[in-house]
């Protein structure tokens, strides 16, 4: 489903009217987040989550983390639930034989770059990680899912976009009120070119004396210049479409159309041969994200351009602190 254009913009009626469901979401999900003891499976946890509905850049976030770990020794692996895919897991992402389908389309991207594995039982999912010799887990989301102990928690917010209206869904975009996610976290990290939405996200960091990073996405630079000058229709499928778009227009690219799909949607041979009829059309190229070619059909995919991005600090050392910080926790090997 899309996001409401109001979760967006300053609370208004609609999200007045809403404010006792919300009210309600809330305290439902403040209980299931206290209810019995998170399992601890004795290798250091980090969590990469967020507090609204929606893309915010966890992904690539995830990747990079899981990298720098290995790049330090540690064995380390992402999580992910598996969203959108057939498979429950626990098991190990292989990208040559699982499709979107099987595992969900972020941990099959993820699994091209660094070892991924899926679980919708978090726990069982890192036993049978620690059984397998990771040493370390990156999840990528799962912060309001209580049943796996985490070691560190960061928050990543859309610099763009911040928390909303600061209301908890369905009133906004909110999954839990800012205050109580913050008070489980250790960090927070604004993910891309900030306006003036990722103000209250500094100050909510602030009032809870949690650090800020920061960090860009990073278009890959021979596909960047590829498209430098190019006619494209532009078409993604992730939380925040028009991210992707304004990507395309930071690159030097010029956007003829731009086509928003609801996140994680599940692409028809159909619908993308549609697109592909309209770009020509346009005498322009058919573009989209790393994330939306996964979930492309084999007898397409050739035909579309895909634009990686990569997760690019402008802190680098505060990473690393935080890095010491998580492998210096557990009873693991690590």
């Amino acid at each position: 489903m899309k996001a409401p254009s109001f979760w967006y913009r300053p609370p208004g009626m609609a999200a007045a009217l809403l404010s006792p469901l919300a009210a309600i979401w809330a305290g439902v999900t403040a209980r299931r987040l206290h209810v019995g003891a998170a399992f601890d499976p004795g290798i250091p946890v980090l969590c990469v989550g967020n507090l609204v509905a929606g893309g915010a850049g966890k992904t690539p976030l995830v990747r990079h983390l899981v990298e720098r770990l290995r790049a330090r020794g540690v064995n380390a692996a992402a999580l992910s639930r598996g969203h959108g895919g057939r498979l429950a897991g626990p098991l190990a992402v292989d990208p040559a034989c699982h499709r979107a389908a099987d595992v969900g389309d972020e941990p099959l991207l993820l699994s091209r770059h660094v070892p991924a594995w899926i679980g919708r039982d978090r726990a069982a999912a890192a036993t049978a990680m620690r059984g397998a010799g990771i040493q370390a887990v990156v999840m990528d989301d799962g912060f309001q899912n209580p049943g796996l102990a985490k070691d560190l928690s960061l928050i990543v917010a859309d610099g763009g976009a911040g928390f909303g209206n600061g209301r908890v869904i369905p009133a906004g975009p909110l999954r839990e009120p800012v205050a109580a996610g913050l008070a489980r976290a250790q960090a927070v990290m604004l993910m891309g070119t900030e306006s003036a939405a990722a103000e209250p996200v500094r100050r909510a960091a602030a009032m809870a004396g949690l650090p800020v990073l920061s960090a860009d996405l990073t278009p890959d630079p021979k596909v960047a210049a590829a498209l430098a000058g190019q006619r494209v229709l532009g078409f993604a499928g992730i939380g925040r479409p028009e991210k992707f778009f304004d990507t395309l227009r930071s690159i030097g690219a010029m956007p003829v159309a731009t086509l928003p799909f609801p996140d994680h949607h599940p692409y028809m041979a159909g619908e993308v041969q549609a697109v592909l009829d309209q770009a020509q059309a346009m005498d322009a190229l058919a573009v989209t994200t790393e994330k939306d070619a996964m979930r492309l059909p084999d007898t397409v995919r050739d035909r579309v351009m895909v634009l990686p991005v990569r997760a690019n600090f402008t802190d680098a050392a505060a990473l690393e602190r935080m890095l010491d910080r998580l492998i210096g926790v557990g009873n693991g090997d690590a």
